[in-house]
């Protein structure tokens, strides 16, 4: 069973997510959704730009686990950042969900100067809107995603401060400066691609530490994310893997280990930088 952290606003937050991107919609999700939740997560991590809510709400509902035990995540695509479109694309969230309210609503990616000259001005827009339906009481805590300290500082500035910051998390991508912002701040660090998109779990020297704790390497890189107290969100459709991706409460990893981890360099990372994309 998994732990928890508790938010800037005392909402506590599953301390292991379920992704569920690149997941297929329909049955595939469905039933992933409803493993994950039958097998000790209680933590769902969604998107429209996924194109499969239709799916996870399907799986909450197909788990018989009671929605008031389930945290559940969306985030606002870029292409519907701004005030109205934020609002809109929320309501179209919880209809494909099939939900009355979220436990976290997070800006997808953050706009940036690259694409708008006006970036941090729509990003307050979004969050505007973001803050509204908290204050309404549709959602349980709101945050952010992909955001670097440089977009975070205007939010800070607002009457409601985000907190939560998705961003890319593994062995070889640390984001270091972006995490001690955050956890300076109060603002809890979650983990999309734990396990690299797959990329590091082929790294010799990761296999070495996790077989020391008799652990597989994608048990180990979740259980390093845990230990620098960030939230990892680790995403399967096969069954052995969903139960394998929450079994890390069993061990710890040693300090000689973690700094031995945290000193491998930067590797396995998708490469997106969030000043630079253009999508």
């Amino acid at each position: 069973m998994s732990g928890y952290i508790e938010l800037s606003n005392g909402v506590r937050i599953p301390s292991i997510g379920f992704g569920t991107w690149q997941t297929p919609d329909g049955k595939t999700a469905e039933h992933a959704v409803s493993f994950a939740l039958r097998n000790g997560y209680s933590h769902i991590d969604a998107a429209a730009i996924y194109g499969n809510e239709k799916g996870v709400g399907a799986g909450i509902r197909a788990s018989g686990v009671p929605r008031e035990r389930i945290f559940v995540t969306s985030k606002v695509w870029n292409t519907e950042r701004g005030y109205e479109t934020t609002r809109k694309a929320f309501r179209k969230t919880l209809s494909d969900l099939g939900l009355d309210y979220l436990d976290l609503y997070l800006i997808h990616w953050p706009a940036n100067r690259k694409q708008f000259g006006n970036a941090d001005e729509i990003n307050l827009e979004t969050w505007m809107a973001m803050t509204e339906l908290y204050k309404e009481g549709k959602i349980r805590a709101i945050g952010v995603s992909n955001f670097l300290p440089h977009h975070l500082e205007p939010l800070m500035e607002t009457s409601v401060k985000p907190m939560v910051d998705q961003i890319e998390y593994h062995p070889g991508c640390l984001q270091d400066e972006t995490v001690r912002f955050c956890q300076k701040n109060r603002i809890a660090v979650e983990a999309w691609s734990p396990l690299g998109q797959g990329r590091v779990l082929g790294d010799p020297e990761l296999a070495r530490i996790a077989a020391h704790y008799g652990k597989s390497t994608a048990q180990l890189c979740i259980r390093f994310a845990l230990q620098n107290s960030v939230i990892p969100l680790p995403k399967s459709v096969t069954e052995s893997r969903i139960r394998e991706n929450i079994d890390v409460y069993d061990f710890e990893i040693s300090a000689e280990d973690m700094a031995e981890i945290r000193a491998m360099g930067d590797f396995g990372g998708s490469g997106l930088n969030p000043d630079e994309i253009d999508f």
